[in-house]
């Protein structure tokens, strides 16, 4: 797991640059995502790593980093 495949993950539902994403990105704030965005991010995470995220860490995810974090430790 690696911050490359989020950040290119991200970037591809986004429509954003990849360059401009990194790990202290704030995904509603400086990415411009909305709740439909993460929602729609979260289940491509789940699908593409084979993790769930539970429901009450959805809003603990801010940034790109915290979405890698959550990834690594999920997946141990």
């Amino acid at each position: 797991m690696n911050f490359e495949t989020v950040r290119d993950m991200i970037a591809e539902q986004l429509k954003v640059d990849p360059a401009s994403i990194k790990p202290e990105s704030r995904l509603m704030e400086d990415l411009k995502a909305d709740s439909a965005n993460i929602m729609v991010m979260i289940m491509d995470l789940e699908d593409r790593f084979g993790i769930t995220v539970e429901d009450d860490q959805i809003m603990k995810l801010r940034t790109v980093g915290d979405v890698v974090a959550y990834i690594a430790k999920v997946k141990g």
